[in-house]
């Protein structure tokens, strides 16, 4: 098996894949989807294909299907279509809370290294909404890189106050200033996107995803549309997920831009992100404290002191506020979904009964 001719294929995902799956089944990963079919690429090259009967049988939630970025086992069929039988044990899931839905779920990409969090200097600048990025990544265990883009836009001291801004809001996290004009942070990039390694994309649209990858390839493989001046809003040039392969061996996941980025996660990612608050929770009054009206709240104490950001503060009560909602409408739908299961089991028993007693 030409294993070899397939860049980030690690000796411990062949171990899985001998020790768990048939031998007939050879391996590849996900570049892109469409609903339930997938284009992946094996050691023989890229191929349609979908997954099993089973598979999709079995599926409770998004997270059962392949993602792009997913390692998969496949069978090859005569004229070239992929049956996926199982996916490879994932090393990070990256997702959030599907658009327009309570409680659903919509991954974005599997085996992710590092997000790069793209946001446009002259346009639509949002610390609140890079601290959205940085909670899917945390609770992903992705390593976020935030990256300013598009600074030949703007003069050098007003992308440097930017930068000042960011990492007085957004402590300890890489930044990197960009220019696809000068090439500014390119070299900087590059750390981030050694051999093997895979990047996902994360930006609204006009935050310069598709001119990134371009300049990275050389070529223009993504269309990029100019900005309306009147609206100041980027198009939706990048339509769906697609897992690309640069020359020097690293990968880079373009992502449609996002309007929304709706929290789906168990709090671990919100605490990260906003340790300064998290930390101050320790010393309230009340365990559970919401740190709003409370007596004896240490964080809105830090507020009234001037020793928290009220801007960021205002973005985590809502952050939290999304997140209960999101988990009370996610175990509704675990009551209504086990109340059906029960509805038709007992029917089932009492179908069956029938039939054998006729």
């Amino acid at each position: 098996m030409k294993t070899n001719m397939l860049p980030g294929y690690t000796d411990a995902m062949e171990r899985f894949r001998i020790e768990n799956l048939s031998g007939d089944l050879i391996p590849g990963r996900v570049v892109s989807a469409h609903r339930e079919r997938y284009v992946v690429h094996t050691a023989d090259g890229e191929l349609d294909a979908e997954i099993t009967g089973n598979m999709r049988f079995a599926a409770r939630s998004a997270e059962n299907f392949p993602a792009v970025g997913d390692w998969v086992a496949l069978m090859v069929y005569e004229g070239g279509l992929g049956i996926i039988h199982a996916i490879f044990p994932r090393s990070s899931l990256l997702k959030r809370r599907a658009a327009g839905q309570a409680s659903g779920i919509q991954v974005i990409a599997a085996n992710i290294d590092y997000a790069l969090l793209l946001q446009a200097v002259d346009r639509d600048f949002s610390p609140n909404r890079l601290e959205r990025y940085l909670t899917l990544c945390r609770t992903a265990g992705i390593e976020p890189v935030i990256v300013l883009t598009k600074t030949d836009l703007v003069t050098q001291e007003e992308a440097e106050l930017l930068k000042q801004r960011t990492e007085q809001r957004i402590p300890g996290i890489p930044l990197i200033l960009l220019s696809n004009q000068t090439r500014e942070g390119y070299a900087a990039l590059q750390e981030y996107l050694r051999p093997g390694t895979t990047c996902c994309m994360l930006g609204s649209s006009g935050a310069g995803k598709s001119t990134l990858v371009n300049t990275l390839l050389g070529k223009d493989l993504m269309r990029t549309d100019a900005i309306g001046k009147a609206a100041g809003r980027g198009k939706h040039v990048t339509t769906h997920r697609e897992l690309i392969a640069l020359e020097k061996g690293a990968f880079l996941i373009d992502n449609p831009g996002m309007r929304e980025v709706g929290i789906a996660e168990d709090g671990t990612g919100i605490e990260s992100v906003f340790g300064n608050i998290a930390s101050l929770s320790r010393e309230c009054r009340f365990k559970d404290c919401t740190h709003t009206s409370e007596t004896g709240c240490a964080v809105t104490e830090a507020l009234e002191r001037g020793d928290l950001d009220r801007d960021s503060y205002d973005n985590y009560l809502k952050l939290e506020k999304e997140k209960e909602h999101f988990e009370s409408s996610a175990e509704e739908r675990k009551r209504k979904e086990r109340i059906f299961g029960k509805i038709l089991k007992d029917y089932q028993k009492k179908n069956l009964k029938n039939k054998n007693n006729p």
